[in-house]
């Protein structure tokens, strides 16, 4: 069993980069070909900075980790297909099963090759492309101007023990600083106590944002009648907060790029002022099962080994299996959408590709190998 898995694994490791390679060399062309509108313009920021060629080859390079997340399930199936396919084409799958290698023990060796990659796959989603995109955001941003959303920027909440705050960030620049920071504070009957506008910002190692070129107006919320309003106009301001640049860059930025456990914070924090959370759930719980479904793809390349071929059918196997692996990408991301509109359970928004294509594996399996 120790040659017949060093045989498998090497080949489908070899044929899984050939097929990562050629996605990745075409996903490269079609970012850097969406770069080139912006060649040559200076920065917002600096005039003297003008983004070029290096730049933009350098900004999609640092995306590419986040692509191979993306496309590592896709290439796991369609490289185990591919040599599944020529094992069996060349009767060199028949002989390693008289030698001893049953329906049983193959699926235990294909899962044991499905580990491996989703561990690979893990390791890459939730710390080299988050890391790396992040790295690609703020590149673009020093030559493009500050990141934001949208017109009116990202919309945070925060309960303290007698104070309800919203917050409005504008955008922040690729050195981590806060824009357009307003602040409206609100007691716990609801009155608005304070509302504060700050050009600039930023978020200290403690949490607290020291704010700069701070208009703050003060209301008199105990004596109603009166409709006092306090004016002042400190330079430098300091709040006490316990949200944080990492909940600030999920608001900015998007949830799929962002590590697992970050999300998680993020999502407790919204629970915990009273915001709907669901995106940013079904975001979690797909960056949950998205690696097990490297599991999913080799099962289900796992019949392709008993099927019998004539001379020159393999191409048409292998783009099945093409088609199999978009139609997945394509039902992953439309199930995120269905499930968010129609306030589905996350676990299950998340889940429900993975367990379809785990049921048709699982058949194809039965009914393919088991009983014929």
């Amino acid at each position: 069993m120790k040659t017949i898995r060093r045989l498998i694994y090497g080949e489908v490791f070899a044929a899984v980069a050939f097929v990562l390679v050629a996605f990745l060399s075409l996903f490269f062309f079609f970012d850097f070909v969406d770069e080139l509108p912006a060649l040559g313009k200076p920065s917002a920021l600096d005039p003297s900075l003008v983004y070029e060629v290096p730049h933009a080859l350098l900004y999609v390079a640092l995306l590419m980790p986040s692509r191979i997340y993306e496309l590592l399930p896709i290439a796991v199936l369609i490289g185990s297909v591919f040599v599944l396919a020529r094992l069996a084409q060349g009767s060199e799958y028949t002989i390693l099963r008289t030698s001893g290698l049953g329906p049983w023990r193959a699926l235990r060796t294909m899962l044991g090759l499905g580990a491996v990659f989703v561990v690979l796959t893990f390791a890459i989603g939730d710390y080299l492309s988050p890391l790396s995109d992040r790295t690609a955001q703020l590149l673009k941003a020093r030559y493009q101007g500050n990141i934001s959303l949208g017109q009116t920027g990202a919309w945070l909440k925060e309960k303290q023990p007698y104070s309800n705050f919203s917050v409005n960030v504008g955008s922040m620049s690729p050195q981590g600083e806060l824009g357009n920071v307003r602040i409206f504070e609100f007691n716990n009957e609801g009155f608005l106590v304070s509302t504060l506008q700050a050009q600039t910002g930023q978020i200290e190692s403690d949490d607290s944002w020291t704010l700069h070129q701070v208009q703050r107006r003060e209301f008199d919320a105990a004596g109603l009648a009166s409709g006092r309003v306090q004016r002042s106009a400190p330079d430098t301001f300091r709040w006490p907060s316990g949200i944080n640049a990492e909940m600030v860059s999920v608001a900015l930025l998007k949830p799929d790029r962002m590590r697992t456990a970050d999300l998680y914070g993020y999502i407790s924090h919204l629970e915990a002022n009273g915001q709907t959370a669901q995106r940013y759930e079904i975001e979690f719980w797909r960056k949950v099962f998205y690696p097990l479904s490297c599991l999913v793809m080799v099962v289900l390349a796992l019949p392709f080994a008993y099927l019998h071929f004539r001379s020159g059918s393999i191409t048409a196997y292998v783009f099945g299996g093409v088609m199999i692996g978009i139609s997945f990408f394509l039902l992953n991301n439309v199930f995120g959408y269905i499930g968010n509109l129609n306030q589905w359970q996350p676990w299950l928004a998340a889940a429900s590709p993975a367990l379809i294509y785990s049921i048709v594996s699982l058949g194809a399996f039965g009914w393919l190998v088991l009983r014929r």
